[in-house]
């Protein structure tokens, strides 16, 4: 897929856009770039980084990053991406001005979007106003029970089965593998401890079965009370694995919680679990999603 990050850097030709921000690519998204794929014109998305929302001024917990955002767009076949830098400037565009800028500069000629839409300065353009335009509108109905907000709020309570019900697959923690304390090794269970984007969406602390790089996860989310800590973790065992991860990126999907994360009478007692999540882990199943 072509990305782009101005306007002048793509073709002016007859495009079908589906125009969003599109964070973490969840059904309700699918169910508009769909729209956008299945028109005629060349698949095209215009979307914003940083999150609008938080510009202006919100704090926002992303469900992906813009590069997952980016490779999850080219695999529900979209051709070509316009990432439009949203500022203050921006957000003072008029719709009008928005729509030559952003639209019309690139030849779209059909635009999707989902029901409720809104751009331009206050917020004031909507699906009429592209209509008005000129633009051959395709409103989206809203998927019911979808909403960015709603995956957050399971997330936030360990549901990531639900979660991935919503997403339209598991839910994913991107990062880079970075140096760690190392503990992992020496009770035989070596992990890759990830940093991720400070803004990015965490779910629940606790012990998760999931997968990384083809392979089943055993992934760790929170402070290692066991060694009093208190700095968040994110770490990942990944079954079956040999080699260096360090500075490698890592999308760790997650399928289960499988318990709360707690202290133990002794080190021994402590991989006896471990022990006991791998095998869960290797008997969990990954979430069933319409992807």
């Amino acid at each position: 897929m072509n990305v782009a990050r101005s306007p002048a850097e793509l073709e002016r030709t007859d495009r079908a856009v589906a125009l969003g921000t599109f964070d973490g690519v969840h059904r309700g998204h699918r169910a508009v770039i769909e729209v956008a794929v299945d028109a005629g014109p060349l698949p095209t998305v215009v979307t914003f980084d940083p999150h609008p929302r938080t510009v202006l001024g919100n704090q926002v917990e992303l469900l992906s990053t813009l590069e997952r955002r980016l490779e999850l767009l080219a695999e529900r076949g979209v051709v070509e991406t316009l990432v439009v830098e949203f500022t203050p400037e921006l957000a003072s565009l008029s719709p009008a001005a928005f729509a030559g800028l952003y639209l019309d500069a690139i030849g779209a000629r059909v635009v999707a979007a989902g029901s409720g839409f809104r751009f331009g300065h206050r917020r004031s353009g909507d699906l009429d106003t592209l209509r008005a335009l000129g633009f051959d509108v395709r409103e989206v109905p809203l998927v019911a029970g979808v909403s960015s907000t709603e995956i957050r709020r399971l997330a936030s309570e360990g549901l990531v089965g639900e979660a991935a019900a919503l997403l339209g697959r598991p839910l994913e923690v991107d990062g880079t593998v970075v140096s760690g304390d190392q503990r992992g090794g020496t009770l035989g269970f070596p992990t890759a401890n990830l940093r991720v984007d400070p803004d990015l969406l965490v779910p629940q602390f606790g012990i998760y079965a999931g997968a990384a790089a083809d392979l089943r996860a055993a992934v760790s989310i929170g402070v290692n009370p066991h060694y009093g800590g208190t700095e968040r973790r994110i770490e990942a065992f990944l079954l079956d694995w040999t080699g260096d991860l360090y500075g490698r990126r890592l999308v760790v999907e997650l399928w289960k919680r499988l318990r709360d994360e707690r202290s133990f009478v002794s080190e021994d007692e402590l991989i006896e679990q471990i022990a006991r999540d791998v095998e869960n882990t290797r008997a969990a199943v990954r979430p069933v999603t319409d992807a």
